[in-house]
C-alpha cells in the first residue's frame, strides 16, 4: 500500500500524512511542485518527530511518479468527492496506491482518466468533502484492514 499526494498546497496536511504514514508504515509519494517549501516549519509541525520515520520519494511530475508505479504493476486509486464508486465497495490490493489530489483543484482530468478505480468516502447528505489528511486516514484504514497490513 501507498499513498500519492498530488501536488500537495497545505504543509500541515502532509505534515499530518506523513505523521500518518509513518505510524502505519505506508510509504509516500509526493508528486510535485508543492505549494510550499518542503522543509517548511508547518509541514514539521504537523508531522512532529513522526515525518523522519516516513518513507517519502518526491516524484518531479505526474509521468514520472505514474512510470514508476506502472513499473512495479501497482493498480492506481483515485480518492475523489466526484466519484462514484464508494469506499466500502472497493477491494483493495496490498499493492496500491492511494492518490489524492490537491486541496483547492483535486486532480486534472488526464490525471483521474488514468486512475484504475476512482473512489469516494461515503457522506452524509449536504456535506461536499472532507479534509485530504482525514480522507487519507479513513482511505488507508480501509485498505489496511482489507489486506490485513496493519502493523503487528
Amino acid at each position: 500500500m501507498r499513498i500519492a499526494l498530488y501536488q500537495p498546497e497545505i504543509a500541515g496536511n502532509v505534515g499530518a500524512i506523513l505523521r500518518l504514514a509513518a505510524c502505519f508504515s505506508v510509504p509516500v509519494d509526493i508528486i510535485m511542485p508543492t505549494g510550499f517549501a518542503f522543509s517548511d516549519a508547518r509541514l514539521k509541525r504537523a508531522a512532529m518527530d513522526y515525518g523522519e520515520a516516513a518513507e517519502v520519494t518526491r516524484h518531479a511530475n505526474f509521468a514520472a511518479f505514474d512510470a514508476e508505479r506502472r513499473a512495479r504493476g501497482s493498480r492506481l486509486l483515485l480518492m475523489s468527492a466526484h466519484a462514484s464508486q464508494r469506499l466500502p465497495d472497493v477491494r483493495f490490493q496490498p499493492d496500491d496506491v492511494l492518490l489524492m489530489g490537491s486541496e483547492s483543484a483535486g486532480v486534472p482530468p488526464e490525471v483521474r482518466d488514468i486512475a484504475d478505480i476512482r473512489v469516494r468516502i461515503p457522506m452524509a447528505p449536504g456535506f461536499r468533502s472532507l479534509n485530504v489528511a482525514v480522507s487519507t486516514g479513513i482511505a488507508v484504514a480501509e485498505a489496511l484492514r482489507q489486506t490485513e497490513g496493519f502493523p503487528s
